[in-house]
């Protein structure tokens, strides 16, 4: 196993303490956001969109998947479609039976 000299430990560190504090600001975000006068589908969607942001800063960095092969990006692309239908799915339903007649 390979040991990580001084300089990469406090390469890494700073590495993890902006993705922290990126989380953190983005936390502010999702608290400002919901006190904007939208409705409730938009603001759904922006929650949605900012914790997505979030997961992929946590899934990058802290579970390393950065690094990763390109099998776990296929597993990742799969799990972003089926999260874009699940989005997708609510939005229509809020939209009426007008939008699905003219999807189908």
């Amino acid at each position: 196993m390979e040991h990580a000299g001084p300089e990469e430990i406090r390469k890494h560190l700073r590495l993890y303490m902006t993705v922290f504090g990126s989380l953190g600001v983005l936390t502010v975000v999702t608290v400002a956001a919901s006190w904007l006068p939208v409705s409730v589908p938009l603001a759904i969607l922006i929650a949605l969109m900012i914790a997505s942001l979030k997961a992929f800063l946590v899934a990058a960095f802290f579970m390393h998947l950065v690094s990763e092969r390109a099998a776990i990006y296929g597993v990742l692309i799969v799990t972003v479609f089926f999260f874009l239908v699940m989005l997708i799915i609510p939005l229509m339903t809020h939209l009426g039976q007008h939008v699905l007649d003219h999807v189908t």
